[in-house]
């Protein structure tokens, strides 16, 4: 088996902009303050001091107020997307709707979960509302209606689509008909390069229907594990009453709050100043090598760019070439919510030197040539 030189399949952030020297200091604060509580079990909700942290920094983005008690800190955003769909799920079968592009762990936890999904399309915008509501009302009057609506709001993966504020406010609305909660994953809220920051759902509606999943994975770094959700009661109280693990990691959450304790901001800048260099790579080398070809997206923030291929490219073919040249990429059918395949593909160019980015596009490239049955150009000229 050929070595992966060029790691376009995983989703992670500038290992070079990882705050080694300003975490161990904090690290060496949080065992000291936390030495007590640290031969403790957490609760429920976690570590006040990160539960403070994570709401100013939602309240300086929204510009809404939040109280650090209806934030729940978990392991890692999964965690709280499969505590939040056991909150709201009474049955196996019970029907919810997601993108009909959505984040495999998603879609896997929901699988788990034997939850029947209904794909909703996806445009520039985000998940299509003339389609959505086409699905609510089709559901109802079977009477079959859906338990949630999960969305990625904000740079959705994978496709990139942020979607603007006039459709969440008509997201708010439909649901509020058809009565049916909204689970906002918002993981990649402050991974921004340009553009107008949308407003989380939450921020728009003070309902508890509103139930919203926030993360450091994509900040900060995915090993330390720490996700949080934000829920009004009783949803809240709900979801407490389905957490089984006696709370999450202290000692990283400790960690994690003195570090942020100044609030976010600093370190993000540094931080999305790389990414978008790496971004903008990507969107290059993709320019140069592949515009007769293929489309991808332009993501106004988050870890990935999402390409559409020639239909006349053999996929599997192109996935044994890759393969075999080093290059590593997530095929569309991975992030299909009924793994149909599909065109195209995900890159995510975040942990990727610009050397590797640059050199790795030629070569997936050269695979995508080499997999098609004509030289034709392509005949579209949209993601969609």
């Amino acid at each position: 088996m050929t070595d992966t030189s060029y790691d376009f399949g995983s989703g992670r952030a500038d290992p070079d902009t990882f705050p080694v020297k300003a975490l161990q200091a904090a690290a060496r604060q949080a065992i000291e303050e936390e030495a007590v509580a640290l031969t403790r079990y957490p609760g429920g909700l976690g570590h006040l001091g990160l539960r403070k942290a994570m709401a100013r920094r939602e309240q300086e983005r929204e510009g809404t107020a939040v109280d650090p008690d209806q934030i729940i800190l978990t392991n890692g955003s999964m965690q709280a997307v499969t505590l939040t769909a056991q909150t709201l799920q009474e049955a196996p079968g019970d029907t919810v709707i997601v993108e009909e592009f959505s984040y495999p762990g998603t879609l896997a936890a929901y699988r788990s979960l034997k939850l029947r999904m209904e794909g909703v399309p996806v445009s520039e915008s985000g998940m299509r509302l003339d389609a959505l509501e086409e699905r609510l009302h089709s559901l109802s009057k079977v009477g079959r209606q859906a338990k949630f609506i999960y969305t990625i709001s904000t740079c959705q993966n994978p496709t990139g689509a942020t979607m603007p504020r006039r459709d969440r406010l008509e997201l708010i609305a439909l649901a509020q008909r058809f009565s049916v909660p909204v689970i906002e994953d918002n993981c990649y809220a402050d991974v921004h390069y340009e553009g107008p920051v949308e407003p989380a759902l939450y921020s728009l509606d003070d309902s508890p229907a509103q139930i919203y999943i926030c993360s450091l994975s994509k900040i900060l770094g995915p090993g330390l594990r720490l996700g949080y959700l934000i829920a009004r009661s009783p949803v809240r109280d709900r979801v407490l009453e389905n957490r089984n693990d006696a709370g999450g990691n202290l000692l990283a959450a400790a960690i994690a709050a003195k570090f942020y304790e100044n609030g976010i901001w600093q370190h993000a800048a540094v931080t999305n100043a790389a990414l978008k260099t790496k971004r903008d790579l990507l969107l290059q080398g993709l320019a140069q090598e592949l515009s007769d070809a293929c489309c991808w997206s332009t993501p106004a923030g988050g870890l990935f760019v999402w390409v559409r291929l020639p239909e006349d490219v053999d996929r599997k073919k192109l996935w044994a070439l890759s393969q075999s040249s080093g290059v590593s990429y997530l095929p569309g059918s991975s992030f299909h919510v009924a793994a149909k395949d599909v065109p195209y593909l995900r890159l995510a160019f975040g942990h990727l030197s610009h050397a590797d980015i640059g050199d790795g596009v030629r070569v997936l490239a050269r695979c995508i040539r080499e997999s098609r049955q004509s030289n034709a150009p392509r005949d579209f000229d949209s993601l969609f």
